[in-house]
């Protein structure tokens, strides 16, 4: 170590301080991300061996701390306890991202299995690193291909147990939540149209292709192609953009004078 600069030692510090990792895999994990910090991050939690930097005494302990009283799970007042403790509002999209982590099944739940998992893969075993790595966990929203893994991992998890489809009112909020970190400057629109004709559950295809309009149909429609494969409803969108004067757009008048 003391043949690098002085910028690259803070690093080297900074790194085994919340990774726990020793000064050789600290080396290896920054050399390999460029002398990036938040690239090494990446590069050591995504490696088999971050299992061996937490202690589970701490785990048990960390999920005994929320676990409910009569089942052994942690549910919503133990996540509100989590939320508090990390100082963190349980609507902040961040928490999103700590299911994603532990692949939770279910919204407002998680099993023992869920959070042991996602917590070693975090390189997690207490509250102290548990803050520490919440700027991290934001900073993921940023990645396009961890966004869209995010996005489409909600879906699941916040519908009801046994149902197929996202109930509306829930589906609309999760948009929400999303859109504000994607900005998507339809998305009000959307949800107003939504509830103004659609009033019914959201499928799984209409969630996971209005990603893929937000991130390839640019706000004007310009480039929207009335002859692609989009979902019945995500055309009857543009229509009503059309006909409530939202969007001019003189391409889309003809097409839907035609239809």
């Amino acid at each position: 170590m003391h043949k690098l600069g002085r910028g690259h030692r803070d690093k080297v510090q900074q790194f085994m301080t919340i990774t726990g990792a020793s000064e050789k895999i600290a080396l290896q994990a920054l050399k390999a991300s460029d002398w990036h910090l938040e690239g090494a991050f990446d590069v050591f939690y995504s490696q088999p061996q971050i299992k061996s930097y937490t202690d589970t005494r701490h785990l048990e302990e960390l999920y005994n701390r929320y676990k409910d009283p009569y089942t052994d799970m942690i549910l919503a007042d133990g996540i509100t306890l989590l939320c508090n403790d990390l100082q963190v509002d349980p609507q902040d999209i961040v928490m999103l991202v700590v299911s994603w982590h532990m692949k939770a099944s279910t919204m407002c739940e998680y099993s023992k299995q869920e959070f042991f998992i996602g917590l070693q893969a975090l390189g997690i075993d207490s509250l102290e690193k548990f803050r520490e790595r919440i700027s991290f966990m934001r900073s993921e929203l940023k990645d396009e291909q961890k966004f869209r893994e995010i996005y489409n991992f909600a879906f699941g998890w916040a519908k009801e147990k046994g149902q197929k489809s996202l109930a509306l009112d829930t589906a609309i909020g999760m948009w929400q939540l999303l859109f504000a970190e994607k900005q998507w400057p339809l998305v009000d629109h959307w949800c107003q149209f939504l509830q103004a004709r659609h009033n019914k559950a959201i499928s799984r295809d209409t969630w996971s292709q209005l990603l893929e309009f937000a991130r390839t149909v640019d706000p004007a429609l310009s480039n929207y192609d009335a002859e692609g494969a989009w979902p019945y409803l995500i055309d009857e969108f543009v229509e009503y953009l059309n006909e409530n004067g939202i969007i001019q757009n003189s391409q889309l008048t003809d097409w839907s004078q035609k239809r």
